[in-house]
């Protein structure tokens, strides 16, 4: 084998042989493969793309990279995955609500990095959490409670985490192949066998177009049935940040919220749509029966107790969660409706003011982000606050973030949170 070679047929559009795609991963992940060659590589492979084949193999020895978690002992598992945005908290509502209705939630998430949040960093602002088990002690917390969420191994999918670093840097993240086997390998490696993804559209999103979103759903699906997995790809909307919360402890206290049936809305409605399928998938029942389950558990304070619990498990304290030091009001310039709140925009604020981090080391402030004070739709007077900006940085602008949003005198905007769902 030669990479050079490799690399020229993808380059040229050719389809690459299984032995070709299983030499570039084991060697690259070996140390054998330079990075500009690899980088190279990924480039054709964004430009010419793959077939559905190519992109099966291609999960196939990412997966084969490291290890595989076993989770065959336990029965009614279930897991989630979203492809990112802001203020996408979905994971501590929703593995709540699905462990209470009776499924497992065996999850492994990971750290936002850039606009986007992870669920690992959400977890470690509340004080004590522990987000590092041994695979025992993972496996009793979902036998005996029902959800565990733990940050990823260094060991599952080491090829797909050497390869992601490198197209974060090299402009290649956007290829719906490198996606799709990315997120795949990943969760296969995780070992459920049901599987909801949360696929989301937009500004605030890696994938901008609803057909881009529905290719990467087929895929998704496809590469599922190759490994016995069931999958459901919900396309939802990241247009508009997910919730009123922007940052760590921020979003973890709107989960509360959801969860205590203090918040309704889109992120409340989003969270029972997965949360249904889910568990329509973990019981194999029909949709409107497992939805019944999620309000009835949601309502009735179960969902919130098994959060506490999760919590509780993996030695968090929900008492006191950090806060910034300061935090300031943004207003309206004038009246109208807000008919854009755009998403990349605020979550670049939220990590400007210390909420995220642009490098993997980089320290993150766990109580900064920010609150929004005003609805999509909504009409606003000048001088209505729009929202707050939690930070412990001095900040001496104060029109900071104006322009995310949209007023007109005119409404005009849509509300629509759940585009789709693929099975």
């Amino acid at each position: 084998m030669n990479v050079l070679d490799i690399i020229n047929h993808k380059r040229l559009g050719k389809i690459l042989k299984e032995q070709e795609i299983e030499y570039i991963i084991k060697e690259y992940t070996n140390g054998n493969i330079p990075d500009y060659q690899m980088s190279s590589f990924l480039m054709a492979v964004l430009l010419k793309g793959m077939t559905e084949h190519e992109v099966i193999v291609f999960t196939k020895y990412m997966l084969e990279s490291g290890d595989r978690i076993d989770l065959d002992s336990l029965t009614h598992v279930v897991d989630k995955h979203s492809t990112g945005g802001v203020g996408d908290k979905t994971t501590l509502i929703v593995g709540a609500i699905v462990a209470a209705c009776g499924c497992r939630v065996a999850k492994m998430s990971g750290r936002g990095l850039g606009h986007t949040g992870g669920t690992i960093d959400k977890l470690e602002s509340i004080p004590g959490m522990k987000v590092h088990l041994s695979e025992s002690e993972f496996l009793k917390q979902v036998q005996d409670i029902g959800i565990a969420i733990v940050s990823q191994t260094s060991n599952l999918v080491p090829a797909d985490k050497k390869i992601y670093a490198l197209r974060d840097v090299t402009g290649t993240v956007e290829s719906m192949a490198l996606i799709a086997s990315s997120i795949m390998s990943k969760k296969i490696a995780s070992g459920s066998k049901n599987l909801v993804i949360d696929v989301k559209i937009g500004s605030g999103a890696l994938i901008k177009t609803k057909k881009e979103a529905r290719e990467l759903a087929k895929l998704m699906i496809k590469i599922g049935k190759s490994y016995g997995i069931r999958v459901i790809c919900l396309l939802t909307n990241m247009d508009t940040p997910l919730g009123n919360c922007i940052g760590n402890s921020l979003e973890v206290e709107e989960a509360i919220g959801v969860l205590k049936n203090k918040i309704d809305g889109p992120l409340r409605d989003l969270c029972i749509e997965i949360a249904s399928y889910m568990v329509s998938l973990g019981q194999d029942i029909p949709y409107e029966e497992a939805r019944v389950k999620v309000i009835m558990n949601l309502m009735n304070g179960n969902a919130y107790r098994k959060f506490v619990s999760f919590v509780k498990a993996q030695k968090g304290s929900l008492i006191f969660l950090p806060k910034s030091k300061y935090v300031y009001e943004i207003k309206s310039d004038r009246n109208g409706y807000i008919n854009k709140i755009d998403a990349l925009s605020l979550g670049k604020i939220s990590m400007e003011l210390g909420a995220g981090r642009v490098k993997i080391n980089d320290k993150i402030d766990y109580g900064a982000g920010i609150v929004l004070n005003q609805q999509l739709g909504q009409y606003v007077h000048k001088g209505d606050i729009l929202m707050y900006l939690h930070t412990s940085k001095k900040i001496d602008n104060l029109e900071l973030g104006l322009d995310s949003f949209v007023i007109e005198k005119r409404k005009k905007v849509n509300t629509d949170i759940i585009y789709d769902v693929m099975k």
